[in-house]
């Protein structure tokens, strides 16, 4: 049971993993980048162990926050589930995004899994290529940081060309990089929100779990300009967890156009 909570937690976050589990396609230099995602959207998902239902969790951008001067993306990811009187999980992702350069900017998990009661604060100096865990000492990072969650919003600003393969730079720690998308296919898929036309991704990262080369986590993103996920499927040795877009709610207003 605890190897399912670590790996659906990587699967929905946070890629969710890429991820959910790498930097915006358009940089604005006078203001907001062109993104597909704005304030009050939010993605509703079922969790299954195999054939089991285990959970709930949502993804939404919250609203925008200041973060050191900077407009940034606030965003949501949340986790609820387990076994009955067996384990139980209610986790909670943040992470802050800046809307000009679409750099992490500050990133929060609070992780509470059985007995397990974790909370982590991680702050991102882009400029200075490092970043602090909970106030203290600084350690190497890259110069376009992206967290576990904001790697799932950076994957739907890139374009998705089936067949290609495409290699990032960009996750916060060095030594997990590079964070490798594969393009596999288009299709259409059924969810319990609806009928929808998908693309394909293996998303790749040098971690074990989910998304791990052996880990054949597949993830489907709508084949529109929304590029939200609508399903994840993995083959573990120890069995398959899956999510499937329950809800889906639009920005409450159209998302920055580019400059």
């Amino acid at each position: 049971m605890t190897l399912f909570v670590r790996h659906a937690l990587r699967a929905a976050a946070p890629f969710l993993l890429l991820a959910g589990t790498p930097l915006l396609a358009q940089t604005a230099r006078d203001g907001p980048a062109s993104v597909p995602y704005a304030v009050g959207e939010r993605m509703e998902y079922t969790v299954y162990f195999g054939k089991l239902k285990v959970g709930n969790g949502f993804m939404e951008v919250a609203d925008v926050q200041d973060v050191r001067g900077r407009d940034t993306w606030h965003t949501t990811f949340e986790l609820h589930g387990g076994v009955r009187f067996l384990y139980r999980v209610d986790d909670t992702f943040e992470s802050w995004i800046d809307r000009r350069t679409g750099n992490s900017l500050r990133f929060r998990k609070d992780q509470n899994e059985g007995r397990r009661d974790v909370e982590r604060i991680y702050n991102f100096f882009p400029e200075r290529g490092i970043f602090i865990e909970d106030g203290d000492t600084a350690e190497v990072s890259v110069h376009e940081p992206l967290d576990d969650a904001a790697f799932l919003y950076f994957i739907r600003t890139i374009p998705l060309a089936v067949g290609e393969t495409y290699s990032f730079n960009r996750y916060f720690k060095p030594d997990r990089n590079p964070v490798t998308i594969r393009v596999l296919r288009k299709e259409r898929i059924s969810v319990p929100a609806g009928e929808f036309d998908a693309i394909v991704i293996q998303p790749i990262i040098k971690t074990p779990g989910i998304f791990s080369e052996n880990g054949r986590a597949e993830v489907w993103l709508s084949d529109d300009r929304n590029r939200i996920m609508l399903q994840m499927k993995s083959g573990l040795s120890f069995g398959s967890i899956n999510l499937f877009l329950t809800s889906y709610r639009p920005a409450t207003a159209a998302a920055t156009a580019s400059p």
